[in-house]
């Protein structure tokens, strides 16, 4: 099946009032965790990696490429509607190579640019999506980072109204991740969601383009601290998107662990790394994993839409 454009996605979720989840990979057991889930719920889903948590040496050169080509691959198998994002890469070159080898949708870092630089270096990656046909998400604030990995717990603020508007008004991006309290990397609790803020920049912050009947939808990171009850009106005020990453690799991790715990002294290693079967450490990561993403899919009114 073609990959589906991500704002085709996102303007089908603002329409009939659910999110669709980006649940972020890292191999190939990761990816068929998203895709089985997406598949088993009849879920549209976006599919894809992130640059900024990689070893940058080996990003660059090669693992960038392999992981397209795994991903796109994947995708291609899908019977539900799909998109192929390259979430926050560091560099133009990564978002060059990532729109030659397969994506359908980037994202580069520019949260820590000043203004005028981030819209400058937003349109340049604009200019080159829209020429090869893919869609583009933008962003203007650093969120709080609860690991430190990716700012520092506490920096970052709100969503300036203002900024936001013009913001999307001459970059002409077609996804806008916000600020309204959001976490990077929350394991533990919940974020303090500022939903008021939130109706302020549904209010003030355009459409991309005169062709659209809405305002930009909007994203927000950090969907593992995201509280559930929040949810359902942060949708009503134009949230289309919910990036999940950390809880789906604690998920991952624990079963794993559990998997390795239950071993005998002499496994039979054929069985246990790499068979694909229920004896396979890695495939019981990846049912943990799933599973995960499902119970996000449902918090999302996302399932059977695909």
């Amino acid at each position: 099946m073609a990959l589906t454009p991500m704002r085709d996605l996102l303007h089908a979720a603002r329409a009939h009032r659910y999110a669709v989840g980006y649940f972020e990979a890292w191999d190939q057991y990761s990816f068929e965790a998203v895709l089985g889930a997406a598949e088993e719920s009849r879920s549209p889903v976006i599919l894809g990696f992130g640059g900024v948590m990689m070893d940058q040496e080996w990003f660059s050169g090669g693992g960038l490429r392999g992981l397209a080509a795994l991903g796109r691959a994947l995708a291609e198998t899908a019977t539900v509607p799909v998109a192929l994002l390259l979430n926050e890469v560091a560099s133009l070159r990564h978002i060059e190579d990532g729109l030659r080898w397969g994506f359908n949708a980037v994202m580069l870092d520019t949260c820590h640019l000043p203004l005028d630089q981030n819209i400058a270096a937003t349109r340049r990656v604009v200019a080159l999506a829209h020429a090869a046909g893919a869609d583009v998400e933008g962003e203007l604030d650093v969120l709080p980072d609860a690991s430190g990995t990716m700012g520092q717990p506490g920096d970052g603020g709100l969503t300036d109204p203002e900024q936001a508007a013009r913001y999307v008004a001459e970059t002409q991006v077609d996804a806008l991740s916000i600020a309204i309290g959001n976490v990077h990397v929350l394991t533990d609790g919940k974020a303090q969601i500022d939903l008021a803020h939130l109706a302020l920049l549904h209010e003030r912050v355009p459409a991309a383009s005169d062709a659209a009947s809405d305002s930009v939808p909007f994203v927000l990171h950090g969907g593992t601290g995201f509280p559930e009850a929040a949810i359902p009106q942060a949708i009503e005020l134009g949230v289309a998107k919910f990036n999940v990453g950390t809880i789906l690799k604690q998920r991952f991790l624990e079963g794993v662990r559990d998997a390795l715990a239950a071993l005998p002294d002499r496994p039979n290693v054929q069985r246990v790394v790499g068979s694909r079967t229920s004896q396979d450490v890695l495939a019981t990561g990846r049912a943990r994993m799933q599973a995960e993403v499902l119970s996000r899919m449902a918090q999302y009114g996302c399932m059977g839409r695909g």
